[in-house]
């Protein structure tokens, strides 16, 4: 068996893991890694869709192998892609649906399955639907693109195969199939089982406990045993589920590991109900308008403002994207997460497609700016750093309160936005929870987010229980950990290399 790391080696995302044995090749993931990123790009320095994979080949963004669609290959790059070999990529497992995991899977041939949880299928598909353009955000449905020698025009929609890890019932099938275009020549692949996956790998998924929804880990076994945990916890709401994991993985020959905390400060766990404790004091103390600002698609997060909004009397407004979100997971479980919730009614010149369908697929209330604006005590906002010029129509009045409950900032472009933030906020006047200002620098305060990541303890007494032979980081900043706490066990596969066992 060959474990090769593509990218996520010493940085915190990016993960791309090639597993291959008997000529068959699975990836483990295949997500953006932003660090690299924002070396060349920035909110308003992109790279150029209209030139495919070509940008980020040249800037080596993306492995460069011979495994993309064929249709984002531009004419003065087919030679070079065509040199490399062609793999024989049976799939994708997916562990979740943050961008720093499935982000640069749209790129890959659009004949390489992707297998995931039901509802890590339905975030993607609605985030491919709300989402303002991007090659990244194409999953599963993906538009053609039509070479005209060094540049790429759209063309029809196409979608690559897409298998569940679990059972879905035909409404939220028939979502993940829909494809919200005026275009009508669309080719559609029918939604498959994991037990339908052809493949010598015997591939059992297993839920973890995440800071999003349908997070899986996975076990892979051939003449050797894998266990990739993918991003976990254990103090969420669902720990029981990363619990069982850990018992499922014990005895695996290879521990494929995140390690996201290690060696951060003040590493203690806050649970869901100490955040909400902690903002709960806030919002009763607060005189006008309360902003939450959390990371998207965390449904627990908004889960414990939906209870503290019932608490204290106020109604929680959530954004269309948000409501879209909510309304497809319910697609799957029924677990009516619209229910009280306002959707905010942003004022646009043009309604998208997706709008229309979800406007015409819900009951709930929606409300315009002007109308918060002028009864602000009665509300909580949900808008993250990218909706806050919305607040320009609403106009915070004096004893509003913004509260930060997202991760602090990883890089130097993170605190350009921050401080982009603190402007908005000393614009507005409003006080800020969460985040302070000390002798000029960017602080965050503890109290306000429950990580989605597992402590340094508990990672510890998770290699123990699970006793591997070998363990490989990924999805770190600290590999010095492993080689201080479990030398002899440690296998580190930097980029681009390969371990062969």
């Amino acid at each position: 068996m060959k474990i090769t790391v593509l990218d996520g080696y010493g940085t915190i995302g990016g993960n791309k893991i090639l597993v291959e044995e008997k000529n068959e090749i699975i990836f483990l993931d295949f997500g953006m890694n932003f660090s690299m990123y924002g070396r060349y790009f920035e909110e308003f320095l992109k790279e150029r869709s209209r030139r495919g994979i070509y940008d980020l080949w040249m800037l080596g963004l993306i492995p460069k192998m011979n495994i993309y669609r064929k249709d984002l290959i531009t004419d003065d790059l087919i030679d070079e892609v065509s040199s490399k070999k062609r793999l024989n990529i049976k799939g994708v497992l997916v562990s979740h649906a943050h961008l720093d995991h499935v982000g640069n899977i749209a790129l890959l041939d659009e004949n390489i399955p992707i297998i995931a949880s039901p509802e890590t299928l339905l975030i993607l598909k609605a985030l491919a639907d709300v989402s303002r353009g991007g090659m990244g955000m194409e999953i599963p449905f993906f538009k053609v693109r039509e070479r005209d020698g060094y540049i790429l025009k759209t063309g029809n929609y196409s979608q690559r195969p897409v298998f569940s890890t679990d059972r879905i019932n035909d409404n939220a099938r028939d979502f993940i199939s829909k494809v919200h275009a005026k275009r009508k020549d669309v080719e559609k692949k029918e939604l498959s089982y994991l037990e339908e996956f052809n493949t010598h790998f015997d591939i059992i998924p297993h839920r973890v406990d995440h800071s999003i929804l349908g997070a899986v880990g996975y076990i892979i076994k051939g003449d050797l045993t894998i266990a990739y945990t993918g991003d976990f916890r254990l103090h969420g709401l669902y720990a029981s589920y990363s619990r069982d994991f850990i018992s499922l993985a014990k005895d695996a020959n290879i521990l494929i590991t995140e390690g996201t905390r290690l060696g951060r400060e003040e590493d203690v766990n806050l649970s869901e109900r100490d955040v909400y404790n902690n903002a709960l004091r806030i919002v009763e103390e607060a005189k006008g308008l309360v902003v939450a600002d959390f990371s998207a698609r965390n449904f627990e997060r908004l889960q414990t403002f939906k209870e503290i909004s019932s608490k204290t009397g106020r109604k929680l407004v959530i954004t269309d994207r948000d409501a879209y979100h909510l309304y497809s997971l319910d697609l799957y479980d029924n677990s009516n997460r619209l229910k009280d919730l306002i959707i905010y009614d942003e004022k646009s010149s043009r309604e998208n497609e997706w709008e229309g369908y979800l406007k015409n697929n819900i009951d709930n209330e929606w409300i315009d700016p002007f109308h918060i604006g002028k009864n602000q005590e009665d509300f909580i906002i949900c808008f993250s750093f990218y909706d806050i010029n919305e607040l320009l129509d609403i106009r915070p009045v004096e004893g509003s309160v913004y509260i930060y409950s997202s991760s602090e900032a990883f890089g130097e472009e993170d605190i350009f936005s921050f401080e982009r933030l603190m402007n908005w906020i000393d614009y507005f006047k409003m006080r800020i929870e969460g985040i302070e200002v000390i002798n000029d620098e960017i602080t965050f305060k503890k109290g306000l987010h429950a990580s989605g990541h597992i402590s340094e303890d508990e990672l510890y007494e998770t290699i123990q229980r699970i006793d591997p032979d070998y363990i490989v980081p990924i999805h770190t900043q600290n590999v010095e950990w492993f080689r201080k706490n479990f030398p002899e066990k440690l296998r580190e596969i930097k980029n681009n290399e390969t371990l062969e066992i």
